[in-house]
């Protein structure tokens, strides 16, 4: 395998491992035959062992198993190899782009659940307030606050949830259920079902009955309750952003500058090495996944570039009205 060290037996040595390049191209990649997916994992793995510069990524966010590479052409080499040592059948597709959505205004809402089917029912009402999170935020205008919960979330940000409940109107044992019902739904926003980051939630009001009421019931009322008060509260598309550093020959930095805002670049800076120029700049992954076949392109192969993630931004709003409408025709057409 790359990077072992071969020696005598006895001799005990270890060369410094090869620092590979980040990879520059990522695509999803598809078995065409159903049943090979498991094939087609192994046969990758393989692959990424004999070249490491392969890198292969299972995305359950995505839900995509994403091939990473050096270039379009290096992509193509492992398609090829695929298909005629491992006899797989397989196609490309754009990668998607891990969003994540918040929120911009405050909004109340409430939410009750009643369902009778013969037995015992189902019953639970909620009120909350759910509202951007900032940290350094003060506490919410208005409440009662009896508890307040942080929660790191593993796609990054947080929910705070906030106990705002007086007069015992909601059992405090049925808090937990109120927030994991919140969490489900912050596995799928609105905007293009991407996970939910930075909100605060406050139940501060709701109703419970003493047979019907219990924990699944306050679970269905808080997820709808955010669910509802997420829609009002002018829902917001964030992209990855990435610092992205561009070496080129001195006398084609015209062409670099001049296709940067085509594809919502931010120059940042320009600094000189030898005869090559370093433009600095900002690029979404959205824009970023092709990069590589477009920077060879305008400069004949001359030009290199690295890219590093920076932060979550704002998406513009053109472009987040287009991608919910892709999300919901999406939707459509599985229903």
């Amino acid at each position: 395998h790359v990077n072992n060290t071969l020696h005598d037996k006895g001799f005990n040595l270890v060369l410094p491992a090869i620092t590979f390049p980040a990879p520059k191209v990522r695509m999803s990649i598809v078995s065409n035959r159903k049943g090979d997916e498991d094939k087609l994992g192994l046969a990758l793995n393989h692959l990424h062992e004999e070249d490491p510069t392969l890198v292969l990524e299972h995305s359950q966010e995505l839900k995509q198993l994403i091939l990473h590479a050096q270039g379009e052409m290096h992509m193509q080499t492992a398609k090829y190899r695929l298909e005629h040592r491992y006899k797989l059948d397989v196609h490309f597709e754009p990668a998607k782009v891990p969003y994540r959505e918040t929120i911009r205004k405050s909004v109340n809402t409430d939410y009750r659940h009643k369902k009778q089917s013969g037995g015992a029912g189902q019953f639970a009402e909620v009120h909350m307030r759910v509202e951007p999170f900032v940290e350094g935020m003060p506490a919410p205008k208005g409440l009662t606050v009896r508890g307040t919960e942080e929660h790191p979330l593993p796609w990054g940000g947080k929910l705070v949830f906030v106990n705002s409940i007086v007069g015992g109107v909601i059992d405090q044992r049925f808090l937990p259920a109120i927030m994991k019902g919140v969490m489900e739904k912050m596995t799928e926003g609105p905007v293009t079902g991407s996970y939910v980051r930075d909100v605060r939630v406050s139940v501060f009001d709701g109703k419970m009955h003493p047979v019907d009421s219990n924990e699944a019931a306050f679970k269905t009322a808080g997820r709808m309750a955010f669910k509802d008060a997420f829609i009002q509260a002018d829902p917001q598309l964030l992209e990855p952003i990435y610092n992205v550093e561009i070496v080129v020959p001195e006398e084609q930095v015209g062409e670099i500058m001049s296709d940067l805002p085509v594809r919502r670049g931010e120059i940042i800076g320009i600094d000189t090495d030898g005869h090559y120029q370093i433009v600095r700049c900002r690029m979404p992954l959205s824009e970023l996944d092709r990069y590589a076949t477009v920077l060879r392109s305008i400069t004949a192969g001359r030009a290199n570039y690295s890219a590093e993630f920076a932060e979550y931004a704002m998406v513009p709003a053109n472009i987040q009205m287009k991608l919910h409408e892709e999300y919901v025709q999406h939707q459509h057409e599985e229903d």
